[in-house]
């Protein structure tokens, strides 16, 4: 059987487009907290911040629309979309769902193309965390950096599901834990060793016991999901701007 290729995910291509181009900047000060949880969106502002049309800036709110990153309102524009602990728990236990029985597909169809893919991701993946660092020194770059070798990792671990549907929804669901899961990597508020996570997800997976695998992949999803749950309560609380 051969192995499903995964279209990269919108937000890591390069933009060819000024949508494209303005979707992805929009797209990471709303993952950052530049643009924070239920903040109005208003056009003929943000057309000027990021130095396109207002025909543009539309396009790209309603790309993220479908992200569910941005919310819109009918005749009233667009809002970022809220927050909440209760939002992230349900996030979590749906993506655990999809990507531990992805994992699972995975390991039972995956040949060495797939295992190759997982040894390139997971070996990017090790020089990014190093330049991380173990505790303050969390350095903007490098954390873009990570991010997005993480992102890969995860996608190479479930490249050889057949279910694109599947795929499909955990791209979702993974584009709407990275904002809470960034709130984890910059305040750090239980100790845990991701470096460690990885290494013992990549050794089960491909040792082939799926059995290991997808139980260390579900409790590296819930760790992010605890904490979260130690950010401070108004943190889900932040007031929408007029």
């Amino acid at each position: 059987m051969s192995e499903t290729v995964l279209t990269p995910p919108r937000e890591n291509v390069e933009p060819k487009t000024l949508v494209e181009g303005a979707y992805q900047r929009l797209r990471r000060d709303i993952i950052e907290g530049v643009h924070p949880p239920g903040e109005k969106l208003r056009v003929e502002h943000l057309k000027d911040q990021y130095d396109v049309g207002a025909g543009t800036l539309r396009e790209a709110l309603l790309l993220l629309v479908t992200d569910a990153l941005v919310v819109a309102q009918g005749q009233r524009g667009f809002r970022v979309a809220p927050i909440s602990i209760e939002d992230f728990e349900d996030i979590t236990r749906t993506r655990i769902l999809l990507e531990t029985e992805a994992l699972r597909q995975s390991i039972a169809l995956g040949g060495e193309d797939w295992e190759a893919g997982i040894v390139a991701a997971f070996h990017r993946l090790s020089r990014a965390e190093q330049k991380l660092g173990g505790q303050d020194d969390y350095v903007h770059t490098a954390a873009e950096d990570w991010e997005k070798r993480n992102r890969a990792f995860h996608d190479a671990l479930i490249a050889a599901s057949p279910s694109r549907w599947i795929r499909h929804f955990q791209n979702i669901l993974y584009q709407q834990s990275e904002r809470y899961r960034r709130i984890s990597l910059f305040r750090r508020p239980i100790p845990r060793d991701v470096h460690a996570e990885h290494e013992a997800l990549f050794d089960a997976t491909l040792a082939r016991d799926a059995d290991r695998a997808t139980a260390i992949l579900a409790e590296h999803i819930l760790r992010t999901l605890e904490s979260v749950r130690h950010m401070p309560t108004d943190f889900f609380t932040s007031p929408a701007k007029h």
